[in-house]
C-alpha cells in the first residue's frame, strides 16, 4: 500500500513538473517584416527595459548565446535573426540597413515592448540606428558592440570596392580570409574556426547585398547623418583590434561614449564573454540612470 501511494505521489509530481516546464517553455516566434519576409525571434526572461540583441553581418542570434542567459535574469531579452540570416526568410531584393531596421521594428511591435535598449554587433550597429530612427520614443539607448569606430571618417568608394570585389567574384573562397582578419592570434582557435566556417556558409546573395548597402551608406555619408540625427544615447563597447575615434565621433554626437576592451577582437562578446558581460551590464545601468 505504501509503495502504491508513493508511486501515485511520484507520478503526480512528475506531471506537475512537466506541466511547469511546458508553461515556462517559449518557442521562437515568427513575424512578417514590412516587406512580408518572415523574421524569426526569441524572447527570454522578464523586466524592462527589454534588451534587443542584433547580430552582425552574416551572423545570427546564436552569436549572443553567452549573453542571453546572463541578462535574462533581470531583463526581457530579445534576439532577432535579420532577414536572410539564421531562421529568417529569404527573398528580399535589397538587404539594406533600413530594411533590417524594419525587421527589428516588426518584432518589437509583435511583442509589445515599450522601453528597449538595442545592442548591435558590427553591422548590427547601423541596423540599430535604422530601427531607432523609426521608433525613438521606445529606445532608451543604443549599445554598439565593436562598431561606430570612426563615424566621421571618410570612406572612399575605392576602398569599398576593394572589400566587395572578392566577395562578389567568389564568396565561398573570399569570405574565410575576410573574416579571419577580424581575429587576433590569442583568440581560441575553435571559436575562430567555427565563426569563419559559419559566416562563409551564409547565402552569398544576402551577404553581398548587405555589405554593398552598408558600405554605400558609409561612402555617401548617410550612415554619419543617421548617427548624428538620432536623439538617442549611443555608447560603444569596442575591442582594440581597430582604433575607435571617440573624439571624432563626438564632433557629430557630443554625448557619444565608448568603452574599450583590450587584447580582444571583433567578436569580443564571444571571445571574452565574462569580461564583456560585466562591461555591458555597467553600460546598461548607465543608460537606465539617464532616463
Amino acid at each position: 500500500m505504501k509503495n502504491y501511494a508513493f508511486g501515485i505521489a511520484a507520478t503526480l509530481l512528475m506531471l506537475a513538473l512537466s506541466g511547469q516546464l511546458r508553461a515556462d517553455l517559449q518557442w521562437p516566434g515568427v513575424v512578417e517584416s514590412a516587406d512580408g519576409v518572415a523574421i524569426s525571434y526569441e524572447v527570454t526572461g522578464q523586466g524592462e527595459p527589454a534588451l534587443v540583441f542584433i547580430h552582425g553581418w552574416s551572423c545570427d542570434a546564436r552569436y549572443w548565446r553567452a549573453q542571453v542567459p546572463h541578462f535574462s535574469r533581470d531583463h526581457q531579452v530579445v534576439t532577432v535573426d535579420l532577414a536572410g540570416h539564421g531562421h529568417s526568410g529569404l527573398g528580399r531584393k535589397d538587404y539594406s540597413m533600413t530594411a533590417f531596421g524594419q525587421d527589428v521594428n516588426a518584432v518589437l511591435d509583435r511583442i509589445g515592448a515599450e522601453q528597449v535598449i538595442l545592442v548591435g554587433h558590427s553591422m548590427g550597429g547601423p541596423v540599430s540606428v535604422a530601427a531607432a530612427t523609426a521608433m525613438p520614443d521606445r529606445v532608451v539607448g543604443i549599445i554598439g558592440v565593436d562598431t561606430f569606430q570612426g563615424v566621421v571618417q571618410e570612406f572612399s568608394a575605392e576602398v569599398a570596392q576593394s572589400w566587395l570585389s572578392p566577395l562578389r567574384e567568389d564568396f565561398r573562397n573570399a569570405a574565410p580570409a575576410f573574416v579571419a582578419g577580424m581575429f587576433i592570434d590569442e583568440t581560441d582557435a575553435s571559436l575562430r574556426d567555427w565563426v569563419i566556417a559559419d559566416m562563409a556558409a551564409a547565402p552569398p546573395e544576402v551577404a553581398v547585398s548587405a555589405m554593398e548597402h552598408m558600405l554605400a551608406d558609409m561612402v555617401s555619408g548617410q550612415a554619419r547623418e543617421a548617427f548624428a540625427r538620432l536623439e538617442v544615447p549611443i555608447v560603444a563597447i569596442n575591442a582594440d583590434i581597430w582604433p575607435t575615434d571617440i573624439d571624432g565621433n563626438r564632433q557629430v554626437r557630443s554625448d557619444f561614449d565608448a568603452v574599450i576592451m583590450e587584447n580582444t577582437d571583433h567578436f569580443l562578446h564571444m571571445a571574452e564573454p565574462d569580461a564583456f558581460n560585466k562591461k555591458l551590464a555597467t553600460v546598461i545601468s548607465g543608460l537606465i540612470d539617464r532616463e
